[in-house]
């Protein structure tokens, strides 16, 4: 497996990692009140998606409420960055190809 097909695997997983992790903030905000920052699986959940809900909300309208915002993030990273992702890799060549 060439190094542009690694990388490619790795940015892809990471991505539906992050994207899995802010769904399940969203579901678990539902039943840890965000008062509990010593909730330990909470705190991991915020410490993976914090980055991309933050970097998201500054671009979601005011009326979206911020419990929805983790569902916001994960949207836009798995219509808008993931499909960037894919074409940038594609048009570089080194999307990896199915053997056959």
């Amino acid at each position: 497996m060439a190094a542009g097909q690694i990388a490619f695997s790795v940015l892809n997983y990471a991505l539906a990692a992050v994207i899995w992790s802010c769904v399940g903030r969203f579901l678990l905000s539902w039943f840890v009140p965000s008062i509990q920052p010593g909730n330990y699986i909470w705190r991991g959940f915020v410490l993976v998606t914090q980055w991309a809900v933050r970097g998201f909300g500054h671009v979601t309208p005011s009326y979206v409420k911020p419990v929805f915002l983790p569902l916001v993030a994960a949207f836009w990273l798995y219509w808008g960055v993931r499909p960037l992702l894919f074409a940038a890799f594609v048009q570089a060549g080194l999307m990896p190809r199915i053997a056959g």
